[in-house]
């Protein structure tokens, strides 16, 4: 029988309430989900309605390892799943957000034989990968998608979660970190964030497909042709991040921004996320980002990208980098900012 006396509509603001309080939540009674785990690449803890994903390599700039996406993914599931949780916020820990990927991957071992998560012996395998990459072999493309496109399903979750997810750089947000901060709803940044693509000169294309669907077809093209980088100011000047603050403000003023989301009813969020992603999708997101894999494995096996692989090899990556970027002045040990 309905009570009468004790409904929502005798509580004030009833609505702002969360989905697990009351008698009358299907939550009622069940245990409350685990709320902090520690993963390979990264932290995941909730406070409130906040479920925060920390990057915590620092010590390798937060660069991406094939453990990057499988963590990602499952915590943000973790967050989705949780009726506590409103909102997502990414970050990284110590001097920037993600430095892009980490080039030892390829001699790491991901997994032990007879582990039911191994990928050993698969395309994920980084031997395997790295045989894939022999300038003096035979390059197979589809094994070569089969492994990035892995990477960019785990990074698109930040898209696909039902609950919306805030990006929150600093310091830098270079090449394959660009992947993951363009997945978000929304990002924010410090005025003085690197955030860029400079892999464009030779040697790759972003995978995710996500800069023209961010930015517009011109202004997506100004950087992709030319490898620059924008300052956290620039980008929110551009559209690219909604807000921009000095740095020593930014962690404050992006938990205030979150505070806000997070003060916004659950089903509010889910609802309006869903309705303004379905315009985004229909863009062709799922392409652009079929399309930009596919040619990210091209750019690392053509006559440039074999002259870049192999430079890095006999000179070292830093020196590669380097006669990359200098001719365009943004090297990091020419640059005056």
């Amino acid at each position: 029988m309905p009570d009468y006396e004790n409904h929502a509509g005798t509580r004030p603001a009833a609505w702002y309430e969360d989905a697990a309080a009351g008698a009358d939540s299907p939550y009622a009674g069940r245990p409350e989900p685990v709320r902090e785990h520690r993963y390979a690449t990264l932290t995941y803890e909730v406070t409130g309605r906040i479920a925060r994903i920390t990057f915590d390599r620092p010590e390798h700039g937060n660069a991406i390892t094939p453990d990057t996406p499988l963590d990602l993914a499952h915590a943000v599931e973790r967050a989705d799943l949780d009726p506590a949780v409103h909102v997502i916020l990414v970050s990284g820990r110590g001097k920037g957000f993600c430095g892009g990927y980490d080039l030892s991957l390829f001699a790491e071992q991901s997994g032990t034989p007879g582990d039911p998560d191994s990928t050993l012996g698969t395309a994920l395998d980084p031997m395997v990968q790295a045989r894939n990459h022999n300038p003096w072999g035979t390059w197979d493309p589809v094994l070569d998608y089969q492994m990035m496109s892995r990477f960019n399903r785990g990074f698109a979750s930040l898209l696909h979660a039902n609950k919306p997810t805030v990006a929150k750089l600093h310091g830098f947000a270079i090449a394959g970190g660009t992947d993951i901060a363009l997945y978000a709803d929304q990002i924010v940044c410090a005025d003085d964030t690197r955030i860029g693509y400079p892999p464009t000169r030779v040697w790759g294309i972003p995978a995710a497909g996500m800069w023209a669907h961010r930015l517009g077809d011109q202004r997506a093209k100004r950087l992709l042709f030319t490898g620059d980088s924008l300052t956290g100011a620039q980008a929110a000047e551009w559209g690219l991040a909604v807000e921009s603050w000095p740095a020593a403000e930014l962690d404050a003023r992006t938990e205030d921004f979150v505070a806000r989301i997070a003060r916004m009813p659950l089903n509010q969020l889910v609802m309006a996320k869903l309705a303004l992603t379905s315009s985004l999708l229909a863009q062709g997101v799922a392409n652009s980002g079929m399309v930009s894999t596919v040619f990210d494995g091209i750019s690392r096996h053509t006559r440039e990208g074999y002259a870049f692989q192999l430079r890095a090899a006999t000179a070292g990556f830093r020196e590669a980098v380097r006669e990359r970027d200098e001719p365009f002045g943004d090297w990091k040990g020419s640059r005056k900012d």
